[in-house]
């Protein structure tokens, strides 16, 4: 009787825990690379230190901008108005005018419409500034009844309190800080840093500008396959149109809205009326939060006019009734819905770089939150919720999923004629 091979020892048991998966897709004739156990604990993995790393980004990020507002401030500022320059830059040099001399043309009408803007407002606002402490009187006159409600509530407190506590509290020293005297004083102080700033924010929007059609071109043609040089362009072209239309649009409709008001207010016996529509024009661009603002400012600049409460206050009323039919009717009816923004997102991004940036940050919230919108909109945003309960990835897979969110496509290994 013929020698039996001995049996070969069953050895899968005492394999590693990492090489099991491989075996199994060893034994059904399929390569490890493929084998779907795998594949999800290596993309799960990744998709960890992905998330790792971006919460670690967004944790540092605002401190960094915060610290380099210095740096990052106007470059954010320059970026956003060159994007919102670029249809006319491209208008430009389809007359066959040169990159540059349209790049510098456009810088240049920018600054000129900003600073006879900007005269329309400050001019006005230091000979308002220089009657305050006259008008104070006025005030104080105005707000009588409000005024001794606050006295009678702070003397019964401050009995309550003396009655409650046993000590006196000491308060606690405070250095005092020496404010400027002057408005000279102010600006030759601040003067230099803003200067720099101005002056780096316009060599930066010129060259961008200058630089733009070349910088485009390079990023559409440098993609390897043609479906990634059309989303490049997709991109780009989405970016610059919402960025444009946006602030276009609301550019108009709040100067619109400022020329309305000045008129109201002139109307009303309000002097400098076109100090206070140029400042609820500014404001506006902060949504929620710009308006309240503006109305606060116009009720104080109405009870250092007016002798009549009730007067002082119909300027703040008509100010918010305009805004409210600027926001609710004729914003939407112009803009649509292409523009439509969660609120929630707008009131966010104006309280982060608000925080950040201060009323500059502000200004640039709803613009930055656009830009960022369209590049995730087109890149695509991880689906973080799939990962950490539907035990999937950071990636949504739309066609042929599983019930957990994982798409898995086993090919048979290739197997040699022997």
């Amino acid at each position: 009787m013929a020698d039996q091979p001995a049996p070969t020892p069953d050895t899968s048991d005492a394999l590693p825990a990492s090489n099991a998966g491989a075996a199994r897709a060893d034994a059904l004739g399929y390569s490890a690379d493929d084998d779907p156990i795998v594949a999800l604990r290596r993309d799960r993995l990744l998709a960890a230190l992905t998330l790792t790393a971006g919460l670690g980004l967004i944790v540092g990020l605002p401190f960094a901008l915060k610290e380099g507002a210095e740096f990052f401030m106007p470059t954010a500022v320059a970026l956003v108005v060159s994007l919102a320059l670029i249809p006319l830059l491209e208008w430009l040099e389809r007359r066959r005018m040169p990159s540059a001399l349209a790049a510098l043309t456009c810088v240049v009408l920018f600054l000129i419409v900003a600073n006879i803007a900007l005269a329309a407002i400050v001019v006005p606002a230091t000979e308002f500034f220089r009657l305050l402490p006259t008008r104070i009187g006025r005030i104080q006159a105005n707000l009588a009844p409000l005024l001794e409600l606050y006295s009678s509530l702070e003397r019964y407190a401050n009995r309550t309190l003396r009655q409650i506590a046993s000590t006196p509290v000491r308060p606690s020293p405070t250095a005092a800080v020496a404010p400027p005297s002057s408005i000279v004083e102010l600006a030759a102080t601040s003067a230099p840093a803003v200067i720099i700033q101005v002056f780096y924010a316009i060599l930066v929007a010129f060259f961008f500008l200058s630089g733009w059609t070349r910088m485009r071109e390079r990023m559409i043609t440098e993609r390897i396959s043609f479906g990634g040089a059309m989303a490049t362009a997709r991109v780009l072209q989405e970016m610059v149109d919402d960025v444009s239309s946006y602030l276009g649009t609301i550019t108009a409709i709040n100067i619109a809205l400022g020329c309305i008001i000045a008129g109201a207010l002139h109307l009303l016996g309000m002097p400098f009326p076109l100090m206070w529509g140029g400042i609820v024009a500014l404001l506006n661009y902060i949504p929620y939060f710009g308006p309240v603002i503006a109305a606060l400012l116009l009720a104080v600049g109405g009870l250092m006019t007016f002798s009549d409460v009730w007067t002082a206050m119909a300027a703040p009323a008509i100010m918010y009734g305009a805004h409210l039919i600027e926001a609710n009717v004729v914003t939407p009816l112009i803009v649509g819905h292409r523009l439509t923004i969660n609120p929630v997102m707008i009131l966010i991004s104006i309280s982060f770089w608000g925080w950040v940036w201060g009323t500059v940050g502000a200004l640039l919230a709803v613009p930055i939150l656009i830009i960022v919108q369209t590049i995730l909109s087109a890149a695509g945003r991880p689906d973080i919720a799939g990962f950490l309960f539907e035990h999937g990835t950071l990636t949504r897979e739309r066609g042929g999923e599983r019930a957990d969110g994982l798409r898995f496509r086993l090919r048979p290994r290739e197997k040699s004629d022997e």
